[in-house]
C-alpha cells in the first residue's frame, strides 16, 4: 500500500535520481583528482629531473643529500617521504659526482636507456620497492646531440594514494547523509506540492448527484494543479447539467405520458359506469384510439432520441431524391394548412440526390414543416425551398409565424423545451419534434441551423451531404 502512494513513488525516483547523479559525480571528481595529482607529480619531477639536468652539465658538481632535498622541497612543497634520485654515465654506471648517501636503488629498464639515448624522457611507475608504488622519471643530460648522463628521479606516491583514500572516505560519509537528507526534503516538497491533491480528492468525495453545484477550489498559483481543478470543475458542469436535462427529461416525459392516460382512463370509466348507445361507446372509443395514438407518438419519439443518443440510431442508407421527398411532405400538409387558412408553397424541387434512410429524413422534414403550420397564425404563409451549396443540399422551411426570442435559439432542440407562449397553445406537442429533426440530421452527417425573431417568424435551415 504504501508503495501506491504517489509521495512515495516520487521520494523513490528522487533518491535514486539523485543516487546515480551522486554516483555519477563523485566518480568522475575521484577520477579528476586522480589525474591532476598524478599531472602535477609528473610536473614536479620532470621540474627537479631539469634542475639536476642542469647543474649536472658542470663538471666539478656534486650533489649532496641535502641539496638534493632542497630542490625536492623546492619543487614540491615539501620533502617527500621517500624520495630518490641516482645519475648514470652513459655506460650505466653511478657517476662518481653523485654523493654515496644519496644513492637509491631504483631499476634501471631497458626502454628507458634506449629512450634516453634518443634524448628522450620516460616516466615509469615502479612498484616493489616499498609499500606503495613509486613514480619515476629517467632523464637524458645530453650535450651535442649525445647522452653524457642518464638522471633518475623518483618519489613515493604514498601522498597520492592517501589523498585518494581520504577523499573516498570522505565521500562514503557523506554519501548516505546526503540521501537521507535529500529523501526526507523529496518527501517533503512531495507532501507539499501533492497537498492540494489530498483537498480536490476531499473536495470531490463530498460532491455527489444531489449536489452537483459544488466546485472544487483553485490555489490560484495557475500551475498544473489548478488546470485540472479547472477541468474537473468543466466535467461538474457537464455532469450537472446533464443530470439537470435528464430529470428535466423524466418529468416533462412523465408529464406527457400522464396526461394522455388520464384522459384515457376516465373516458373508460366513464363509459362502464352506466350502459351507453352505440355511438356514445364508438364516441368513447375514438376519444381513446387517439389518446392511443398520442402516447405511441411520444414512446417512438424517446425511443429515437434514446436510439440516437446512445448512437444505436439504425439508418436504411440509400440513395434518396430529397426533391421528391419534400414534394409528399409538401401534399401531405397542404390539406392541414388549407384547412387553416395558411399559404403554404414549395419552392424550387431540382433533383437533388443525398444518401440517407428516406423514412428518417421524411419524418425529420414533416417535423420540421409541421412546426411551422402549427405555429403560423391563419392567413400566414410557409415555404418549403431546396437548393444547393457546395457539397451540400440545402432545405429551407421559412414561416411568418410568431417567431422564437432570441434568448431561446440555443434550447428549442432540447427533448420537451416549449416557451410560455407555446404552451399555451392547444395544439402545441410534447416538445420533441425538434429534437428528433436534429438527431437524425446529425445521424446523416448533417445539421440544423434556425433564424429567427420574435413576432416576424423563422426559418430553420437542414444540411444534408450530397452523394459523393
Amino acid at each position: 500500500m504504501f508503495m501506491r502512494s504517489i509521495r512515495a513513488r516520487l521520494t523513490l525516483w528522487y533518491t535514486v535520481i539523485l543516487t546515480v547523479t551522486l554516483l555519477f559525480l563523485g566518480g568522475s571528481a575521484y577520477g579528476l583528482l586522480s589525474y591532476s595529482l598524478s599531472r602535477e607529480v609528473d610536473a614536479a619531477l620532470n621540474s627537479v629531473a631539469r634542475t639536476l639536468t642542469d647543474r649536472a652539465h658542470h663538471a666539478n658538481a656534486t650533489f649532496f643529500p641535502a641539496e638534493i632535498d632542497e630542490i625536492f622541497r623546492n619543487f614540491f612543497g615539501f620533502s617527500p617521504w621517500d624520495r630518490y634520485f641516482q645519475m648514470f654515465d652513459p655506460m650505466g654506471r653511478r657517476d662518481p659526482r653523485q654523493h654515496p648517501a644519496t644513492s637509491s636503488k631504483l631499476p634501471l629498464g631497458r626502454e628507458a636507456v634506449e629512450n634516453a639515448a634518443r634524448g628522450i624522457a620516460t616516466f615509469e611507475t615502479v612498484h616493489g620497492l616499498g609499500e606503495y608504488p613509486v613514480r619515476v622519471l629517467n632523464m637524458p643530460v645530453m650535450d651535442g646531440g649525445r647522452m653524457v648522463n642518464l638522471i633518475q628521479v623518483g618519489m613515493s606516491l604514498q601522498s597520492v594514494t592517501e589523498t585518494r583514500m581520504r577523499f573516498l572516505f570522505i565521500m562514503a560519509g557523506l554519501f548516505p547523509v546526503a540521501l537521507v537528507l535529500a529523501g526526507s526534503g523529496g518527501w517533503l516538497l512531495a507532501r507539499r506540492a501533492l497537498k492540494p491533491v489530498d483537498l480536490m480528492a476531499e473536495s470531490a468525495r463530498r460532491i455527489s448527484a444531489e449536489h452537483l453545484t459544488q466546485r472544487i477550489e483553485e490555489s490560484g498559483a495557475g500551475d498544473e494543479l489548478d488546470r485540472l481543478a479547472r477541468t474537473l470543475n468543466q466535467m461538474l458542469g457537464r455532469l450537472d447539467a446533464s443530470f439537470s436535462q435528464v430529470r428535466r427529461f423524466s418529468a416533462d416525459a412523465s408529464h406527457e405520458l400522464q396526461t394522455p392516460l388520464t384522459i384515457l382512463r376516465g373516458e373508460l370509466e366513464v363509459a362502464l359506469r352506466s350502459p351507453r348507445t352505440s355511438g356514445e361507446y364508438e364516441s368513447t372509443i375514438q376519444s381513446a384510439l387517439e389518446e392511443v395514438d398520442r402516447i405511441t407518438r411520444l414512446v417512438d419519439g424517446l425511443l429515437i432520441l434514446h436510439r440516437a443518443e446512445a448512437g444505436a440510431l439504425r439508418m436504411d442508407r440509400r440513395t434518396v431524391d430529397l426533391g421528391r421527398l419534400l414534394e409528399e411532405v409538401y401534399w401531405r400538409l397542404k390539406v392541414v394548412s388549407d384547412s387553416r387558412s395558411i399559404h403554404l408553397d414549395l419552392n424550387s424541387t431540382e433533383g437533388v440526390i443525398i444518401q440517407g434512410d428516406r423514412e428518417q429524413l421524411r419524418r425529420l422534414i414533416l417535423n420540421l414543416a409541421d412546426n411551422a403550420v402549427k405555429y403560423t397564425e391563419p392567413g400566414g404563409r410557409v415555404i418549403l425551398s431546396l437548393g444547393l451549396d457546395g457539397q451540400w443540399a440545402v432545405l429551407d422551411v421559412a414561416d411568418s409565424g410568431r417567431g422564437i426570442p432570441a434568448g431561446e435559439l440555443d434550447q428549442v432542440f432540447q427533448p420537451f423545451y416549449r416557451s410560455e407562449e407555446v404552451r399555451s397553445v392547444a395544439a402545441a406537442g410534447a416538445g420533441l419534434g425538434l429534437s428528433i429533426a436534429r438527431s437524425i440530421a446529425l445521424a446523416h452527417g448533417g445539421r440544423i441551423e434556425v433564424e429567427s425573431e420574435a413576432g416576424h417568424g423563422s426559418v430553420f435551415r437542414l444540411f444534408i451531404p450530397l452523394v459523393s
